[in-house]
């Protein structure tokens, strides 16, 4: 009967480990089927092997204590059966019936929980074919699955987390172990979901992109949408940081240690909405400038070179004036006065200054460049000093410190505005397309000034670039064994090494037909 009974106490002993064993498990695989931790599932069945064993050590260890305990009863002579029978009696009979009324409860509370967790899949499914069948969704299926599931998965650990604290408070657990599961609750929660919002936030932003591409028009403000989409990416990225950040201020929060760290939480929120707002603003205003300066549809060719020309320079100037507020509102933000730190600043600037001709030298010598009209974007220049290498092509932006020029080649060639030297402009009013021609002596000068009029009158004829027919301005040198004839033809601004070569292949085609010899290659030179 004794061994029975001992039986019966380690068998109890087993019961309640696999009972715990059973429950610690289904909450684990509740935390390696939610897919926002999937990173860790390694790190979680390691702590889940970790904490089955050190169960089975105490399920041993109590095992081990029982028949010890009992052998030292049988040693003494003691009656097992009425010992046992004596303890239980000492036991109050109040916490018998809390005990039953403890189990009841945490029964009940279970069932409710499994079929609260019944409706909770139900609507979710419900919501996940509705998501799928709306109109305007541009989701794909499989995010949408991947989103409940997640969804379905954070609500049912919280909802089983919830139910286990409830059940160690009706069975009168220590109340240290219910304010831990309350933490731990707590913690899931906020990082789960935390984890989860950016998807959803991303789904959401990807939606409304699509649909603003879908509904805009040269009628509504959302014109301006596409000059604006680049920044979605960066709104992403500053949307997904503002998330972890807050995510890591609940956690810290939760851990009363550590409490104090969560007060930096909230400014850098603030510091990244002042970095998005500011990059905001900055591309907002540089649009609403494009569109006031180039609003006018009736504006000349040179107008639009002005205005093509002061667009970097606002750019610039604009993108200075919001980083400086930036910086300004984040010192602020970090309680920073930033008093000190700009008349320090203002004095490095100065003694900085003296020392820095050059670059003095370059914005004095942009700003001359702007306001004399040497050249605008767009025109076609050669400049640099004597002594140095000229630069040429078409300007593409002039800047405060530099000027951007494009080679006919393909070169971008960056020039500093001090170094820019003398300027030859071609593309002022008009310019003459210089075309030199050979041919030989005995050619008959009527007949070749004739042929190449009538072709410089059908080119003008047929090329809106050219101004004027071209005039033949004489005998430029006289050869070995030819005459160098020198050809006007007037052109647009910026024109002349293009229609250079389409005159070029004309005459040689022309006086070929007439039976006139070319003795050499045609030569030019440019003016």
């Amino acid at each position: 009967m004794e061994l029975l009974l001992i039986m019966a106490e380690v068998s109890l002993v087993i019961v309640v480990f696999l009972l715990v064993n059973w429950v610690v498990g289904k909450v684990f695989k509740l935390f390696l089927k939610d897919s926002v931790i999937q990173n860790e599932k390694r790190s979680i069945k390691t702590l889940r092997r970790n904490i089955k064993g050190l169960l089975i050590l105490v399920c041993l260890t109590l095992c081990i204590l029982i028949v010890v305990a009992n052998g030292f009863l049988l040693y003494r002579g003691e009656n097992l059966q009425q010992y046992t029978l004596l303890l239980i009696r000492r036991i109050p009979p109040g916490f018998w019936i809390s005990l039953g009324i403890g189990i009841a409860q945490s029964i009940g509370l279970l069932i409710l929980a499994a079929i609260a967790l019944k409706f909770v899949r139900y609507w979710l499914k419900v919501a996940n074919i509705r998501a799928k069948n709306i109109e305007q969704n541009t989701a794909d299926d499989q995010s949408i699955d991947t989103f409940f599931n997640n969804l379905n998965n954070i609500i049912t650990a919280g909802i089983w987390l919830w139910a286990v604290i409830w059940c160690s408070k009706f069975l009168k657990v220590p109340l240290v172990v219910s304010e831990y599961l309350y933490i731990l609750l707590r913690i899931y929660l906020i990082i789960a979901i935390g984890l989860l919002i950016p998807k959803a936030v991303t789904a959401i932003i990807d939606s409304l992109d699509a649909l603003s591409i879908r509904y805009s028009s040269p009628e509504n403000l959302l014109r301006f949408y596409d000059h604006l989409r680049h920044l979605i990416p960066f709104l992403k990225r500053c949307l997904e940081f503002v998330i972890y950040v807050c995510v890591a201020t609940l956690v810290i929060q939760q851990v009363q240690l550590i409490a104090n760290i969560a007060v930096f939480g909230p400014r850098i929120v603030k510091i990244i909405g002042i970095i998005f707002i500011s990059r905001v603003l900055f591309e907002v205003v540089y649009l609403l400038v494009e569109e006031v300066l180039f609003k006018d549809q009736n504006l000349t060719e040179i107008q639009t070179s002005r205005r093509r020309t002061l667009v970097p320079l606002i750019r610039s100037f604009l993108q200075y004036l919001v980083y400086f507020g930036a910086t300004v509102s984040i010192l602020y933000t970090l309680e920073i006065n930033p008093t000190p730190l700009l008349a320090g600043a203002g004095i490095v600037g100065i003694a900085v200054g003296f020392g820095a001709q050059a670059l003095i030298n370059d914005i004095v010598c942009g700003f001359f460049i702007l306001f004399e009209n040497y050249y605008l974007v767009g025109d076609y220049i050669q400049a640099g000093k004597a002594e140095e290498k000229f630069v040429e092509g078409v300007v593409e932006a002039i800047e405060l410190r530099t000027t951007r020029i494009r080679h006919p080649n393909g070169q971008l060639q960056i020039i500093h505005n001090g170094d820019i030297g003398s300027v030859t402009n071609y593309s002022k009013q008009y310019i003459f397309a210089v075309v030199e021609v050979s041919v030989p002596y005995n050619s008959n000068l009527v007949q070749v000034y004739k042929v190449i009029e009538e072709v410089g009158e059908q080119l003008k004829a047929n090329n809106p670039d050219i101004i004027e027919p071209t005039q033949v301005d004489g005998v430029e040198s006289l050869g070995e064994v030819h005459l160098l004839l020198r050809t006007l033809t007037k052109v647009k601004p910026g024109k002349h090494l293009q229609l250079q070569r389409v005159i070029r292949k004309v005459f040689m085609n022309a006086l070929q037909q007439e039976g006139i010899t070319i003795p050499v290659r045609v030569e030019s030179a440019e003016n």
